[in-house]
Parts: C-alpha cells; sequence; structure tokens
C-alpha cells in the first residue's frame, strides 16, 4: 500500500503541482484548501503525511499543526511546513509546534521528494 499524503494549500497552481509531484512520485494524495477542511480531511483520508501552507483561510497552517500533534490518533502523522514566511522566527514557530521540516518556497521538487520519501521511510 502506498503512503498517502495529504496537501494542504489554497494557490491553486500549488495544489496541482504538488498534486502531480506525489502522485508521480507513487503517493496516495487528497487536497484541502483551507484549515478547518485539513482537519476534516485528516479525520477521513488518515494520511502519512502532511504537505501543510501556513497561510490558509479559516485556520493557518500553525493551528492546524497544533491540532495535529494535540490530537492521540495523528501522532504518527508527519508535517511538512511550506510557506513563503522563511524568516528564522516562522521557520522556530513552525518547528516549536511540532512539524517534521519546514520547507521555504519556492523549492525544488526534487528535494521536496526526497524530503518527504526521507520521512517516510521505515
Amino acid at each position: 500500500m502506498s503512503a498517502r499524503i495529504l496537501i494542504v494549500d489554497d494557490e491553486p497552481n500549488i495544489v496541482l503541482s504538488l498534486e502531480f509531484l506525489m502522485e508521480q512520485a507513487g503517493f496516495e494524495v487528497a487536497v484541502a484548501t483551507d484549515g478547518e477542511a485539513a482537519l476534516a480531511q485528516l479525520a477521513a483520508f488518515r494520511p502519512d503525511l502532511v504537505l501543510l501552507d501556513i497561510m490558509l483561510p479559516r485556520l493557518n497552517g500553525y493551528e492546524v499543526c497544533q491540532r495535529i500533534r494535540a490530537h492521540p490518533a495523528w501522532s504518527g502523522i508527519k508535517v511538512v511546513m511550506l510557506s513563503a514566511k522563511g524568516r528564522e522566527l516562522e521557520v522556530s514557530k513552525g518547528l516549536a509546534l511540532g512539524a517534521d521540516a519546514y520547507v521555504t518556497k519556492p523549492f525544488s521538487t526534487r528535494d521536496l521528494i526526497a524530503l518527504v520519501q526521507k520521512l517516510l521511510a521505515p
């Protein structure tokens, strides 16, 4: 069974490219375009990893990450924050809230795939 990835981003072009990229790499993919939809998808889709934008409608990525880490059934889900916000303060906050990695946009697709595969390796 292939690993499941939830893409959470409100930018259609980014969602399309990430969805294509992850499916090409052999992952099963679901998408959410805001923080509340992300929480619903976490419960329904049960991803192994979440690619999580920070600037989202409804709940921001920081809040979604906090909720993932506070939910016992979701403790094993890997979280990769993706954001145009690349200052040290934002990166530190994301990692402090429990993100497994923080990737600044724009990013190398090859590096992102390698990171996802590394995080999902047994």
